[in-house]
Formats: C-alpha cells, structure tokens, sequence
C-alpha cells in the first residue's frame, strides 16, 4: 500500500507505544495526527519526529470525552479531509489495586478510556472512511497479552481489553463492505515510563513479586507500520508482540 501522504490518527501520542508509532509512522511516509491530553507532550513527539508542519497536526484530545473525540476527529476531516488508518491506542489501568478495593470511579474511568474512548474514536473514523473517496482505511486496537491472560489485581485493564477484541472482530466484519480494515496488536512488556516497575518487581500468579524482561518499544513501533501499510485487502486481524522471556506463557 503506498502510504506517502496517507493520514494517520494516533490517541495516546504524548509518550511510549503511540509516540514511538507515531515516530515509525511519519518516517514510513503517514501524515501523523497526534492526539492526547497534553498538548506539551504532542508537541515534543512532533519536534523529536522532526515532523514537519505539513505533515503533522497536534490535537489535544480527552478520550473519555465524547465532545472532545468529536472535535478531534471535525479537526482532522478539516485539515485533511480524510482518515487512512486510526491507532487506537490511548488506555489507563489501576495499578495493583485488589478486586474487593476497587471503586466504582475506578472501574469507570479505565471503562471510559480503554472501551468507550476507543469505540467512540473507531465510530468516528468509521463514518469518515465510509464515505470518503477513495473509500476505506484501517483502525489499529492496542490491545494486550492481558486480552487473553490476566494479571493479578488488574480487573478494570483486563476487561477491557477482552472487550477490545470484541470490537476489534465486530469492525472487522462491519468494515468489509466499506473497504475498512481492523485489526489489533496485544502487546506485553514494552519497555516505556508507564512500566519501569515491571522491570523492578510486579505481582506474579505465584504470590511472589519479581522482575520481568521487557522489550524495545520500536519494536511495537516496527509491528505497527507493517500493519499499517499492508493494502486493504489484506489485513492482520491480530498479533502479538512481546518481551520473549516474559512470564505470558503459562502465565497463571
């Protein structure tokens, strides 16, 4: 699929796996449209991308705000008229919280973010691939090795995330007679700021609190252009990407 020129929006672009895909993303020749909360942080992704104004566009944009997703995405149309691929990739957790101590705020927060913000997002998307010219695109979910396999004391993520694949397979099968592709990346153990403890010690299935490897973020960065660039009659419907040793294999 040529993707020179091609318009990639990006949730969550402020740090980690959105600004390192979002880097990978401009240099395999996407137009990059950086969304999240911190308009600071979109602008440092764009200088350390070395993005070029015509080719990037920094919208701060609350995904558990549907007004907020509704002008992010009448911006994009605006500018550029159009959306090629949409990563879904905004999400939050409750660290290390027990089940019984979790609070209703809490669970509706990451409820609010990881599914209805992406399903708000993809909805938008949608619309506008649907109609544009030439017609289709391709939204990416972040979703994780913990849409298969839980952590301890990680409900609110995990759900979620099991919930993602549910949309991931329904946009996949909608999309088909608009020429939209979906698919998702579940990845585990990308090393960023947000997981720095991961490496020092977290709860095992076992009771036992040990470290655990991780993996470059670039390769994420990597998995995601490829999935990107493929044409839109072909599409990766999943993949997972993850720190070989860590323990996600007979986790639990």
């Amino acid at each position: 699929m040529q993707t020179r020129g091609n318009i990639a929006v990006i949730t969550g672009a402020g740090s980690g796996i959105g600004r390192a895909s979002a880097r990978a993303l401009l240099e395999a020749g996407f137009t990059i449209v950086l969304a999240g909360r911190r308009r600071e942080m979109l602008e440092e992704t764009a200088a350390l991308a070395n993005a070029p104004p015509s080719r990037s566009l920094v919208v701060p944009a609350d995904v558990s705000d549907p007004a907020s997703i509704a002008a992010l995405f009448d911006a994009v149309k605006k500018t550029y008229g159009r959306i090629d691929l949409l990563f879904n990739n905004a999400g939050i957790s409750t660290r290390g919280i027990p089940f019984e101590d979790l609070t209703y705020e809490q669970w509706s927060n990451v409820v609010a973010v990881n599914l209805t913000g992406s399903f708000l997002c993809a909805q938008h998307a949608f619309r506008i691939m649907k109609e544009q010219q030439p017609r289709g695109g391709r939204i990416i979910n972040n979703g994780s090795v913990s849409a298969h396999v839980p952590r301890r004391h990680s409900t609110p993520y995990v759900a979620t995330k099991h919930a993602l694949t549910g949309l991931t397979r329904s946009l996949s099968l909608d999309g088909r007679d608009y020429d939209i592709a979906c698919g998702q990346i579940d990845i585990g153990n990308a090393a960023t700021t947000r997981n720095e403890d991961t490496a020092h010690g977290r709860l095992q299935a076992t009771g036992r609190v040990e470290g655990e490897p991780r993996m470059d973020v670039e390769h994420v960065a990597r998995a995601i252009v490829y999935m990107a660039s493929l044409p839109l009659d072909a599409n990766v419907q999943f993949m997972t990407v993850m720190a070989t040793k860590m323990p996600y294999i007979g986790r639990g």
